[in-house]
This record gives C-alpha cells, structure tokens and sequence, in this order.
C-alpha cells in the first residue's frame, strides 16, 4: 500500500466511525441516552420533538437550511450551527426555530460566510470526532450531557456540566486540539437557575 493513499484510507475510517456511532444512537440508544443524562428521559423526548419539527420546516421551506445548519436542542434551548451565504437565509433559519413549539431560547451561532467547502468540511469533522473521543474516554466528563459542533474550525460546545471543573476540563481539551480556531461555550452548569425557569 502506498503512503499516497493513507490519508484517505484514514478519512474515509473516520468517517465510517462516526456514521456507525449515530446509527447505533438512532436505533434505540436515544431513549437509554435520554435516561442517562442529566437532563432525563421526559426531556430529551421533548427536545427530540422540537429538533424534529425545526429540521421538517427547514426541510419545508428550503433543503439548504436542513443540509447546511445543525440544529441541538437541550431542555428547550435551541442551538443553531453551521454556515449559510446569505444573510436572507440566516434571518430565515432564526426565525423558523423560533415558531417550533416549547422552544425556550435559540442560540444563534450559524455564521454568514462563503468560507468552507470539502477541505474545512473534513478538518472539522476531523476535530469534532478527536474531541468527542476524548471526552468519550475521559472519566472525569460526564461525555452523554455535552454536544459538540464544528464550523470552520469554531468549537462550539453546548449541554450541562456537572461542575466548572468538569466544563473546565471540556473547555481545555477543546483549545488543545490543533487548528481549533476559537471555542464558544453554551454549556450551563448543573444547578443553573435557568434550567427550572420557564
């Protein structure tokens, strides 16, 4: 085998990985994941249900907005990732998310660039799976309560920390992997008074 064709042996691996990883979750494993985090099996229903119908209008109103924006949901809080070129379609997405139902905050984070493309696309793809196996193998992380997204070498975490030293730790192993250009944190802390607050 030639050293040409490593890379691309070691791409397609990775990708094989993480497409097998959400298949195993979708089959069932969301409702042993939902009871198993912190924010319980009712909720993750829940955010489940919003998820979904942002993703169907998205689908309605323009197969770009489902392909090109990630949409995470956590007791309600809607995070929005990802990158559109047009401002018009950025407005559109915010909006959208606004309208599904028991939606209680959306967190704006989808950038208006023309940047990216296939090369971004793998490096990003490369640090969001290195990052998720790392919190995956750390024992001090409580790995099922966090999210992690990658746009253009942005960092984008979101969930609940059992503690600032475990988000701490989070926020570490982030900054530490190359190419990371900045890590934006959404993650709130256990005992936040905005996780009782409707």
């Amino acid at each position: 085998m030639t050293t040409k064709l490593m890379p691309a042996l070691v791409l397609m691996s990775t990708f094989a990985l993480s497409s097998c990883a959400v298949a195993v979750v979708g089959a069932g494993g969301a409702v042993g994941m939902g009871a198993a985090e912190e924010r319980g099996f009712e909720s993750s229903v829940d955010d489940a249900k919003i998820k979904g119908a942002i993703s169907s209008a998205y689908v309605d109103n323009s197969f770009g907005l489902y392909h090109d924006i990630q949409v995470d949901v956590i007791e309600g809080r809607v995070m929005l990732t990802g990158s559109v070129d047009k401002p018009e379609s950025h407005e559109s997405a915010v909006k959208i998310a606004w309208q599904a139902s028991g939606v209680r905050a959306v967190i704006d984070e989808i950038q208006v660039t023309s940047e990216g493309g296939f090369k971004s696309g793998v490096n990003d793809a490369w640090i969001a799976n290195k990052l998720r196996t790392q919190l995956m193998l750390n024992g001090d992380v409580k790995n099922v309560n966090y999210t992690v997204e990658v746009e253009n070498g942005v960092v984008y975490l979101f969930g609940i920390a059992q503690d600032q030293a475990e988000l701490d730790r989070v926020i570490a192993a982030a900054r530490d992997i190359s190419d990371v250009k900045k890590v934006i944190n959404h993650v709130i802390l256990k005992d936040d008074p905005r996780r009782n607050s409707q």
